[in-house]
């Protein structure tokens, strides 16, 4: 099976997919960013692909949202695979922390140890990356006496050494990937089998008539706790018409098949311009 996930390699993504997929034979194929990590499943270069969606310090990966609702309407979520994320602050070589002079990496992981880069490196210039390995890699290219935040397995891969482990603000920091197939593939990642017990989940994304109406979300939302379905998380995000233009997407309890779910939708679809099942999957287990 061809995987493709967002890269290069040495990112987090590749990080969580080798632990969800340990001992399965698998072509991976690295992509340089989230869009083109969705489009390569949407142009069936890939089966399969893994992109983060959401970390518990900073909330979604609006480049993966955005991708989902905007880009193509082909592409469906089909897993899930939570993965703890422990960031190292990693130079070309042994450097002193008051020796550096800009810290590279993508925004998510600068917010992520924003405390550590406060408190530790405040000299520091803060540098953007399209991904932590990318970060890792030009730095293994920069004479200066730079920092990078990564992985361990990025140090090792671009022949850069560990400064220091652990440099997260929070050490249960998390990161929450999604499988990604072409829309009508069966659900579960590389070599899963459809999990028909256990907890499942919906995604979805919907806006529509009437959303500058006051009570309009209370509305929509209605329709989902009348008939107990419970949503487990909601996001705005900007719809690229103007100010006051969103979209919503929320996570749902329950598989799309289930009657109370299937009436929701239903219900959901009364109120609203368009709604889009972007996915229903198996939950992660809870640990």
């Amino acid at each position: 099976m061809r995987v493709g996930y967002f890269g290069p390699e040495g990112t987090f993504t590749q990080e969580a997919l080798l632990a969800a997929t340990a001992g399965r034979v698998l072509d991976l194929i690295a992509l340089p960013t989230i869009y083109d990590t969705v489009m390569a499943v949407h142009d069936r270069i890939v089966e399969r692909a893994l992109v983060p969606i959401e970390n518990s310090l900073e909330g979604s990966v609006n480049a993966t949202l955005d991708s989902l609702a905007m880009e193509t309407e082909d592409v469906a979520i089909v897993g899930e695979v939570v993965h703890p994320i422990r960031h190292c602050l990693i130079a070309r070589r042994a450097l002193e922390l008051s020796e550096i002079e800009a810290v590279l990496s993508h925004p998510q992981a600068n917010a992520q140890c924003a405390r550590f880069i406060r408190t530790r490196l405040p000299h520091a210039k803060v540098l953007a990356a399209s991904s932590t390995a990318e970060a890792v890699r030009t730095l293994a290219d920069h004479e200066g006496p730079w920092a990078a935040l990564g992985n361990r397995a990025a140090a090792e891969r671009y022949g850069c050494v560990v400064l220091r482990a652990g440099v997260e603000d929070v050490s249960e920091n998390e990161t929450r990937f999604v499988w990604l197939a072409p829309a009508g593939a069966p659900p579960g990642g590389p070599g899963e089998p459809d999990r028909v017990l256990g907890p499942w989940k919906t995604a979805i994304v919907f806006w529509g008539v009437g959303s500058e109406s006051p009570g309009w979300l209370v509305s929509c939302l209605s329709e989902l706790s009348t008939r107990d379905v419970n949503l487990t998380q909601i996001e705005s995000r900007p719809r690229r018409q103007g100010l006051g233009r969103y979209m919503f997407f929320a996570d749902l309890e329950g598989r799309d098949t289930e009657p109370h779910v299937t009436q929701a939708l239903a219900g959901l679809r009364t109120h609203v311009e368009s709604l889009r099942v972007l996915g229903s999957f198996p939950a992660w287990p809870e640990s």
